[in-house]
């Protein structure tokens, strides 16, 4: 077996410049560089993931100064040599029965301070320390965080189209029958329209009704669908190799005076988040804004989970819409932004889009509209 192959278009100078930008950032954060491992930080700066990522160390070292420098097992070298970020660094192997920590400790500073991908294991950062006792490590979720989180216009193109996707899925589903049958009967059809519009993995259908849609995370039950529920619908997975998430709320029948209440207080405070959006603001001025409209509407309680995360190769990543995020936002960020109220034991709401700061202030990837749809 191969390599997966890097998603999009992303050439070898791509590859370099993202390398380069992470040794200056490393080095502007006081670190000797960035130690880079399979999931999606290898697949970002080197265009490589390891079809199995086993106990077998691979590791990509991006350091100021130096030729980004990889090692892997000499059993996955060509599929490393063939990734397109190959050309733009030196390659490093070792084999069954050498010390492996011995070998990519070559690599490295023996007294570095190094950011580290989340995804490295223990034993690995633990071989490594045993080798070179002088150097030490972080995690470059805390000391980088936004390393992958301005996209580029290729980027945003695979995220967009992953966006219409799913709105394509969405307005397929509406013309399916919901009452009478279960939630995991429409989560189901959610899957394989996600497939028809493109996806190549479908990560989550969520199917929250009735009292279900009242906790955030519910994923899907036998509960069977009536008359009169409201139903919350997150859905989300992998097209063109960059993430998708949306969420709509729709109601099975007329909603009651109560329900359509909740339902617009959702959709302002998505559209008081969107208003925030521009270069220069602090995320956490994205969600104060969704969670102000809120709490004036009297469901400040009922509000219980952050604005939004940033999204790209990951479903989940930085920058994240939270109170004490003071970062700010830069134009080709992308992260969703979804309010809700979750009223437990009745029904929940929530609404949910992606966003792209442009130069000026921020727009949807997404196109269907936040009205209350009425399904059957």
């Amino acid at each position: 077996m191969s390599a997966v192959s890097s998603p999009g278009s992303f050439t070898t100078e791509d590859y370099a410049s993202r390398m380069s930008r992470a040794a200056d950032a490393a080095a502007r954060a006081g670190l000797t560089g960035l130690l880079v491992t399979p999931g999606p930080d290898l697949q970002y700066f080197a265009g490589y993931a390891p079809i199995a990522i086993t106990e077998r160390i691979t590791m990509l070292a991006i350091q100021a100064g130096r030729k980004p420098a990889m090692i892997v097992p000499v059993i996955e070298r060509s599929d490393a040599e063939a990734a397109p970020g190959a050309g733009a660094l030196s390659m490093a192997e070792w084999t069954d029965g050498q010390d492996p920590y011995a070998a990519t400790a070559e690599l490295l500073d023996p007294d570095g301070r190094y950011a580290i991908s989340d995804s490295a294991w223990a034993m690995h950062v633990l071989g490594l320390q045993e080798r070179l006792p002088g150097s030490t490590y972080v995690s470059v979720t805390s000391a980088l965080p936004m390393l992958r989180a301005v996209k580029d216009g290729d980027e945003l193109a695979l995220l967009a189209s992953g966006a219409a996707a799913l709105d394509a899925a969405f307005h397929d589903l509406l013309r399916i029958r919901f009452s009478g049958r279960s939630e995991l009967d429409v989560a189901s059809d959610l899957a394989d329209l996600l497939r028809e519009h493109g996806h190549s993995e479908v990560e989550f259908t969520l199917v929250g009704s009735g009292p279900n849609g009242a906790n955030p995370h519910h994923q899907v039950s036998c509960r069977e669908i009536e008359q009169g529920d409201m139903v919350v619908l997150d859905f989300g997975g992998i097209k063109g190799g960059y993430a998708s998430d949306i969420t709509r709320t729709v109601h099975v029948g007329e909603p009651t005076d109560d329900e359509r209440e909740v339902y617009e207080v959702v959709s302002r405070a998505y559209t008081a988040g969107l208003e925030a959006v521009r270069p220069g603001a602090a995320c956490q001025e994205i969600d104060r804004a969704a969670r102000r409209l809120i709490t004036d509407a009297g469901y400040g309680d009922r509000f219980i989970h952050r604005a939004g995360h940033g999204i790209g190769l990951m479903g989940h990543e930085p920058p994240y819409m939270v109170e004490g995020e003071t970062s700010a936002l830069e134009p080709g960020m992308c992260f969703s932004i979804e309010p809700g109220i979750y009223l437990p034991g009745r029904f929940g709401v929530r609404i949910e889009d992606i966003v792209t700061v442009t130069e000026d202030g921020g727009r949807s990837l997404n196109s269907t509209g936040h009205e209350l749809q009425i399904v059957s």
